[in-house]
């Protein structure tokens, strides 16, 4: 559920600087808000749930963030680039706290996975390029309808809209991609599946799952302090859009959250 907008935050992280190498000392910062999602990608029943994470960076680029996970960071000239090994999102096929629907009942749950992930940005002016890579690794005694390693590609283009004494306004948009595995893990139904749930078979290929849009909103309080509002947009296509269990193609979550860095 929360995996496409954490992307979309992480995306964000792109259009900062990469400090962590020039910084003289380690760097922490806490984050504390509350994020109003689809149940899982596809759903029309939402959730408020909270947003409660840090970041502990080193001189060196080295970094552990609870979005991403461990990894190293570094930025030279316009160019930027990290690397990461973290846990893949999941999602229950019943209503579960914060995570789940019982629509997916007899679906099984997707378990998460260790992740290994890649990000680029390219500054062209103004604008931005984002490239964010990940590949989930596969278990061996994972369900193959839930289970299987998968590949997800997300490109973006960003740009300021505005910076001033409000705060700054970061504009950005994207598409998303999966492989055939990636595409069939979370939006395509199989024999099995089908016969123990609601929904018919759904046969599915790799190729373009979502075009989106995010507005990032933030505002400095002091040295220490600040917050930042975004809210994202996905709109679900291909064999993704056309799956028995997506019941709204737009999906839209709204995040806000405190930082405190330290």
């Amino acid at each position: 559920m929360f995996r496409p907008l954490c992307l979309s935050l992480t995306s964000c992280c792109l259009l900062l600087p990469f400090t962590a190498l020039h910084a003289e000392d380690w760097r922490y910062s806490l984050r504390a808000g509350a994020i109003s999602a689809p149940r899982y990608s596809g759903s029309d029943e939402r959730v408020v749930a909270p947003l409660v994470g840090g970041e502990i960076v080193s001189p060196y680029g080295l970094f552990l963030d609870s979005e991403r996970g461990l990894g190293w960071a570094f930025d030279e000239d316009d160019f930027g680039l990290s690397v990461y090994i973290g846990a893949s999102d999941v999602r229950k096929d019943r209503k579960t706290g914060y995570k789940g629907s019982d629509e997916l009942n007899g679906m099984g749950s997707i378990k998460s996975r260790p992740v290994l992930g890649l990000d680029g940005s390219y500054h062209m002016g103004p604008l931005i390029l984002g490239a964010e890579f990940e590949h989930a690794l596969e278990k061996d005694d994972d369900d193959h309808d839930t289970g299987s390693s998968w590949n997800r590609l997300k490109l973006s283009i960003s740009a300021p809209l505005y910076d001033g004494e409000h705060g700054k306004v970061v504009g950005s948009l994207n598409s998303q991609f999966g492989d055939g595995d990636y595409v069939r893990t979370w939006y395509g139904v199989s024999t099995t599946q089908a016969s123990r749930s609601q929904f018919k078979v759904h046969d599915t290929h790799g190729g373009l799952i979502s075009r989106g849009a995010d507005l990032t909103w933030s505002l400095p309080i002091d040295e220490q302090w600040s917050v930042s509002t975004m809210l994202a947009v996905q709109y679900l296509v291909g064999d993704a859009a056309h799956s028995p269990i997506v019941e709204r193609r737009m999906q839209a979550s709204l995040a806000g959250r405190v930082v405190y860095t330290f």
